[in-house]
């Protein structure tokens, strides 16, 4: 019994715990690559989850909805924020960082 209640409580845990690693590792990527595409620096090396939620996907399927933060600079003195949402693992919306000014 005990076995059996382990596993419906410790199984579901342990799969949304490895879809989150594997969200925050591909919002992680794309960051990344955002910032390399507009010639910023990349500040923190890492994203940050703000919003979780529920939502259907485009075939009508229930998804984790995670919105991502991450923060960039062009130079020392500043500091900007940028998102990136994903639908499951598929990256459904971003803002990209503004390029660095000449």
């Amino acid at each position: 019994m005990t076995a059996i209640l382990f596993i419906m409580i410790g199984l579901p845990l342990v799969l949304f715990w490895t879809s989150s690693r594997a969200a925050s590792e591909k919002a992680t990527g794309l960051g990344r690559t955002l910032c390399q595409r507009a010639d910023v620096q990349w500040l923190d090396q890492s994203v940050h989850q703000v919003s979780l939620a529920l939502k259907r996907d485009g075939r009508g399927r229930l998804a984790w909805r995670r919105v991502y933060r991450y923060e960039y600079s062009h130079g020392a003195e500043d500091r900007y924020s940028a998102t990136i949402t994903l639908l499951g693992l598929k990256a459904v919306g971003w803002t990209e960082p503004l390029r660095r000014s000449a």
